[in-house]
This record gives C-alpha cells, structure tokens and sequence, in this order.
C-alpha cells in the first residue's frame, strides 16, 4: 500500500457560502469541518490540505439549543496561578460574534499546523457582508 500524495496545484479548490442565520451552532460547524478538510472529496487524503474555503455570514445569529445560552461556559488560562476566565455563551456572543463558531470549528479540526492552517480557510463574518465577491461563491444549504 502506497502512501497518496496530491500535489497542491493539481487539487481544485472551491469557494462556499454558508448563511448561519438560525442554524445550530454544531451543526454548521460539523459541516464546515468537514468541507475545510475536504472530506467529500475522492481526493481526500488525511495528512494534506485538500479542502475548500468557507465563508459563514450571519455569525451573530447563530443559535444553540435549550438552555445552553446560559450554561455552555468557554474556559481560557492566562497561565498565572488563579487566572482561569470564563465566560457564558450569550456573554461570548455579545462580545465577540465570530468566537463561538470559529471556537467550535477549531475543536473540529486536527489539532497541529494542518489544523490551524485549515482554520485559515473559514471566513467568520458577524453581518451580511463579505468581501470575498470576486471568488464566485457557491451557497451551500445546511
């Protein structure tokens, strides 16, 4: 058995449009993940960057389910004794639009240098606007 190795230049890339107004939150990014790393692809090779890029819009309207806009905490260490944050969902979202899903797209992915890479291929936006016009994005429907 042969180790597949895709040269950079021979995988086709595409552009994606992903409205989150109203989408759960895991979900959209479960489906993000799995696009950035390009696993609905024949070419798809574990090790490679292999995925599409991703626009999300609409990030500050994306929901969670029952009452975890109160409960669901994100934890963050200064690395001083005693320096453990943490912040609720809906205080998160109040202040940082893009954080919780970019957060949860980021605990999809690899941990390492192909997972951050990888990360750079999502284009979090709170709003409707974008300025990725000009890669003629396909909407994707969740």
């Amino acid at each position: 058995m042969n180790t597949v190795f895709v040269k950079p230049a021979k995988v086709e890339r595409n552009w994606f449009l992903i409205d989150a107004e109203g989408k759960v939150l895991g979900r959209v990014a479960a489906r993000v993940a799995s696009i950035l790393r390009g696993k609905e692809k024949a070419v798809f090779v574990p090790h490679q960057e292999v995925g599409d890029y991703v626009v999300i819009v609409n990030a500050e309207k994306i929901v969670v389910t029952g009452r975890k806009s109160k409960q669901k905490e994100y934890h963050r260490h200064s690395g001083y004794a005693g320096g453990l944050k943490t912040v609720t969902f809906e205080k998160l979202i109040g202040r940082h639009p893009c954080s919780p899903l970019e957060l949860a797209i980021k605990g999809m992915l690899p941990k390492g240098p192909l997972g951050r890479k990888l990360l750079k291929n999502a284009k979090v936006y709170s709003g409707a606007e974008h300025p990725h016009a000009a890669q003629k994005l396909q909407k994707l429907e969740l």
